[in-house]
């Protein structure tokens, strides 16, 4: 199949079965997005969910938050993973938000990145969700999905090598929404270890489907690279 038809169908299944897919992150303004990415990073939206109500309440915008000290948000987010980290650099990024963008979450990728806490992955996602940027964020579902469709070579073994090839492909209307079809496809559907290719609607799009079948997951899979 050339891969411009598996693009194609892909995107043709999401547009009918997904036309209007978000974020799982609950969120109410761009400040609380850009809180929720960060404390997700290397952990699951719902439990990022679960901690925020109380972490917005008492840190409402940047201007609180940057002056508290990083143990007393440590506390809130003491179930997510690595809290220590995490708790230091959202009062640096709520510093350099109120100090350096007047309290305004910025567009540009090269201005977000500045942020303690805020990578290319976590930009990504900020440029595409509140600023409708065609920006594409690459997470390990992402990563994993777009091997296993073909959608991107073997060759593409870094976030952003996979990124610039999904970019090429996509037009810039899709890449936000392709964005989290992708993530929501990894999360529910083509899952790490046991995907449920009974209940997926893109098999006959999918370039590892048919090995699967002949195969097994972990001898259809080598040659794929695994996100670091």
């Amino acid at each position: 199949m050339l891969k411009k038809d598996r693009y194609a169908g892909i995107i043709s299944y999401f547009g009918e079965h997904m036309p209007n897919p978000e974020t799982e992150l609950m969120y109410s303004n761009p400040y609380e997005l850009l809180v929720a990415v960060i404390l997700s990073a290397q952990c699951t939206d719902k439990r990022v969910n679960m901690v925020t109500p109380e972490l917005f309440a008492r840190y409402p915008d940047a201007r609180v938050l940057k002056h508290a000290e990083p143990e007393e948000v440590f506390e809130y987010i003491r179930s997510i993973s690595y809290p220590n980290n995490k708790a230091k650099h959202l009062v640096g990024m709520a510093k350099i938000l109120v100090d350096q963008y007047n309290n305004e979450v910025p567009s540009a990728i090269e201005d977000l990145v500045k942020m303690p806490g805020v990578g290319r992955k976590t930009a990504n996602v900020i440029a595409s969700v509140i600023h409708q940027k065609p920006t594409m964020a690459v997470d390990t579902h992402v990563f994993r999905v777009s091997h296993r469709l073909g959608l991107v070579s073997p060759k593409s073994k870094t976030p952003l090598a996979v990124e610039k090839e999904l970019v090429k492909y996509l037009s810039r209307d899709i890449i936000p929404k392709a964005h989290h079809w992708l993530i929501l496809h990894g999360r529910y559907t083509c899952i790490a270890r046991n995907p449920k290719c009974g209940e997926c609607g893109i098999t006959e799009y999918c370039n590892l489907y048919p090995k699967i079948q002949k195969y097994g997951l972990t001898k259809a899979e080598e040659g794929l690279p695994k996100i670091a």
